[in-house]
């Protein structure tokens, strides 16, 4: 393992710690997420979510359609699918992934840390990355 000019990994062996930066960090890989689920709903969905105007059936008969979908307002087309060109939808879906991720690592034991330990591993792996491919030429 090629080290940076910066940082030598051999000789600084450090825990990692909660920051501020680790949760912004963590704030736009949940907000990409949120981005990938919404279109994900949109695009994989083979039947449609909403297949009555009456919000109980739909609860009862369909999969995806949920009491959240009727409480927020999630927006369908007319056949009843998820609409991927609204911008409520991509709303709804990346502030639900943005607050599940932050309160889980706030609020889950070690998972904050561990998820700080992944962004801080990926960050020295582009580093590196980075490094290696200034060698090369």
């Amino acid at each position: 393992m090629r080290s940076s000019p910066f940082l030598n990994v051999e000789e600084v062996e450090m825990e990692t710690e909660l920051a501020t930066w680790h949760f912004l960090a963590a704030g736009i890989v949940f907000a990409a997420i949120g981005v990938l689920a919404h279109v994900a709903r949109a695009v994989f969905n083979v039947f449609p979510d909403k297949i009555s105007d009456r919000p109980a059936v739909n609860i009862m008969v369909s999969n995806d359609y949920g009491w959240a979908d009727h409480l927020w307002g999630t927006e369908f087309d007319d056949a009843g699918y998820y609409r991927l060109d609204s911008l409520k939808n991509l709303r709804l879906s990346v502030v639900f992934t943005v607050f599940g991720g932050l309160a889980a690592m706030l609020l889950v034991d070690g998972a904050g840390v561990g998820i700080a330990a992944l962004i801080e591993a990926g960050l020295g792996a582009l580093v590196d990355l980075f490094w290696q491919r200034i060698a090369e030429l």
